[in-house]
């Protein structure tokens, strides 16, 4: 079975934005950590995290996301999850990360988000 997953990118005043379409596993995590250098936020900014489109993530996966926040936090700024699906939502739920990590419902909330807390 071939996995699959699609990264799409783009810059809002925010910070930018990453949204994964498929399966985040233990198949397609070097993919998104690859991209993770080019995506480094300004400090003050936000890195969201789209992931409305996931199908499936894995352990690989969640810690794809760990590491998206360490990336983010090693440039003075945040990640933010956005869109998360109900499987994974309790997934993050059950092992605390809902704790660590902000949670909004769209990359647009999360953006509108920022510029309250930033004004």
């Amino acid at each position: 079975m071939t996995k699959h997953l699609t990264l799409h990118t783009r810059a809002t005043p925010a910070g930018p934005v990453l949204e994964l379409i498929g399966e985040l596993d233990h198949h397609t995590a070097r993919e998104v950590r690859a991209v993770l250098p080019g995506l480094t936020p300004s400090p003050g900014q936000q890195l969201v995290l789209d992931l409305g489109g996931l199908t499936f993530c894995d352990s690989t996966g969640i810690s794809v996301l760990i590491a998206a926040r360490n990336h983010a936090q090693g440039a003075n700024a945040t990640v933010v999850l956005a869109a998360v699906p109900s499987h994974l939502d309790r997934i993050l739920r059950i092992v605390g990360l809902d704790q660590v990590f902000a949670i909004h419902l769209t990359a647009q909330d999360a953006e509108i988000a920022w510029h309250i807390v930033s004004d």
